[in-house]
């Protein structure tokens, strides 16, 4: 953004202290991502966007979902995401997606962090899914807000414990992880009376909301960077918790929500390779 651009946001907060054009609170919620992401490709100088051949993906990606009958439905297909449709399911979807971070190995593949569980080891994303659902067996209450809080109870030492490799390499960032789960309780605590649900039903229905919630109160999904003067927003984790939310429960129940075109697709962390 050069010197003589308005900047918007600074805008929007002198509109705001001047009860000018304010939005009214029926105003449908945005999250933002989406025109920040307009932002960095209209002032960004090293990347540029193909669109000739970001339609070309597009059109292949709708193609093969069409050919597999890849659905909301095919969330629950996985043998380690849970199949219940219940309270436990969001609290497993809700950890899961708190701890969904950086898996990055500088070792050779058959020497990276992975979880045996089910007679294989599991790498990656599915290494996480695969620690908890392992935890979950053995009686660890690992999906619950109240055990993260209890410091007698979820000590360093017994989340090492759920989180132990089959190899020798720990997971990535396991103390930044523990120290998430943590933070995240202590807020479910004070904001949300123990409890994700409410913050989902605070939603009201709004994937837009949802996401809003997330970043305004959990730190960890907060993924902001300064660019060209302006702060821009990504947010990929806290899409990914109402995406997984939507997937799992089909759209019903704590997956309805009446704007979930509002969720932008976001690359994963292998790209570029």
């Amino acid at each position: 953004m050069s010197d003589d651009e308005a900047d918007e946001e600074l805008l929007a907060l002198l509109r705001q202290s001047l009860g000018i054009g304010v939005k009214s609170a029926s105003s449908p919620p945005e999250t933002r991502v989406l025109s920040d992401a307009k932002f960095i490709y209209d002032n960004s100088i090293d990347v540029a966007i193909d669109s000739q051949n970001t339609k070309a993906a597009a059109s292949g990606i709708w193609t093969l979902m069409q050919e597999r009958g890849y659905s909301s439905k095919t969330w629950s297909t996985h043998e380690l995401h849970p199949q219940a449709k219940d309270e436990s399911t969001v609290n497993f979807i809700f950890t899961m997606d708190l701890l969904n971070c950086c898996f990055w190995s500088d070792d050779l593949p058959e020497k990276r962090f992975a979880i045996e569980y089910r007679g294989r080891n599991w790498t990656g994303y599915w290494s996480l899914v695969a620690a908890l659902q392992r935890a979950l067996d053995e009686e660890i209450p690992i999906t619950s807000s109240d055990f993260w809080q209890d410091q007698n109870e979820c000590t360093d030492e017994l989340l090492k414990h759920v989180f132990r490799s089959a190899t020798l390499e720990e997971m990535p960032l396991l103390d930044q992880r523990m120290s998430c789960l943590r933070k995240a309780g202590r807020t479910l605590y004070n904001r949300f009376d123990c409890s994700i649900i409410n913050c989902i039903e605070e939603a009201k229905g709004s994937a837009a909301a949802l996401v809003n919630l997330l970043v305004e109160n959990f730190e960890c999904f907060k993924d902001e960077a300064r660019f060209e003067g302006k702060t821009v927003r990504f947010y990929k984790r806290a899409q990914i918790f109402v995406a997984d939310l939507w997937a799992c429960f089909e759209g019903e129940s704590y997956g309805r929500f009446d704007d979930i075109d509002k969720i932008t697709m976001f690359a994963g962390n292998s790209i570029p390779p």
